[in-house]
Formats: C-alpha cells, structure tokens, sequence
C-alpha cells in the first residue's frame, strides 16, 4: 500500500475519473463514496457538484457537506477507489448511510484498498471534528463489513435500507 495516496479530485484526473466510472458500467454497485458520480457523465460537472457540497454555504437543498477523495495509486496514477466523507448525514442517511462510504474499482478488489482507505481517512474524520463515524453495509457485503472491522467498527444494530429494502448493518468506530 505504499504506493497509494489520498487525494481531492481535481481537474487533472478527468480522463481517470470517467475510466473510473466507465468500470462499473453495467455493475451493480452504486458507487458509494462516490457522491453521486453515477449521475454524472461528465466528470467536470461532478467537479462542479462536489465544490458545492465541499462549501457550507453552498451545499445544495437536500444534500450535505461533503469531502471527496480519490485513492491513486501512484506507480500508474491510476484511480483505484474512492472514498467520501459526509460531515453530518441528513435525513435518511443519518439512519442508513453514514459519514463515510467507499468503493473500489470492480477490476481493482480483493487487494486491501478499502480497508486501507478508510483507515488513512479517519484521521481526516477527526480534523472536522468528529469523535465517530458510522457506517453501513448489507450483511451479503462481506467485503465491506471485513473492511468496516478491520478498522474497529463496532455493530450497533440493522436498520432496512427504504432504498435497497435489505437488512444494513450500523457500525461505529470510535476516534480517538
């Protein structure tokens, strides 16, 4: 993992963020952690999209303040997951979603990136304040759920998500 860095996405990886999301065409993941780049085929107005929800007095009605990181691997500056942290959910989110979500590239699983990711972003977590995150993940999400103990998460209970109608774990890590 030491070639991987986090990063904010930035006009310099337009042509990686579309190869990024060209890779869950036809998936059927959704991209968590992605703050709705599956709505965006063009990369640039995502950009746009994530400076509005990166900014208090901007952030869009219904929507929430937000930070976007990109994972890079450095050797091939290639994309290899992302990873967004929502700085207080709202609605809905508060119950199913959580303050951090991620996703790995279909072609790019198996290798520790996720559990990687949201390890190097806690710390990140604990700049704006907060002193625990939760989140989620379906119980047939094993990866996930590897992922979320691996870094000490904690279940508290499952909750149905009102979108994918399956149980979803609740779990906390607590920051210290």
């Amino acid at each position: 993992m030491d070639d991987l860095i986090l990063i904010r996405p930035d006009e310099g990886y337009l042509a990686w963020i579309r190869e990024f999301r060209g890779e869950f065409a036809g998936c059927l993941d959704w991209l968590h952690g992605a703050q709705g780049l599956k709505h965006y085929e063009d990369p640039s107005e995502w950009l746009r999209y994530l400076a509005l929800c990166g900014n208090e007095s901007t952030v869009p009605e219904g929507d929430h303040l937000y930070s976007q990181f990109l994972c890079v691997r450095q050797t091939d500056g290639k994309i290899v997951g992302m990873v967004g942290v929502r700085h207080r959910p709202v609605g809905p989110l508060e119950t199913w979603g959580g303050h951090v979500g991620y996703c790995v590239c279909p072609s790019e699983r198996r290798k520790g990136y996720a559990t990687w990711m949201l390890r190097e972003v806690l710390p990140y977590c604990r700049s704006i304040g907060l002193s625990r995150v939760l989140l989620t993940a379906g119980d047939e999400n094993v990866g996930s759920v590897k992922t979320i103990l691996a870094n000490g998460g904690v279940l508290e209970n499952h909750v149905v998500s009102p979108k994918h109608h399956i149980p979803v774990g609740r779990y906390w890590i607590e920051l210290s």
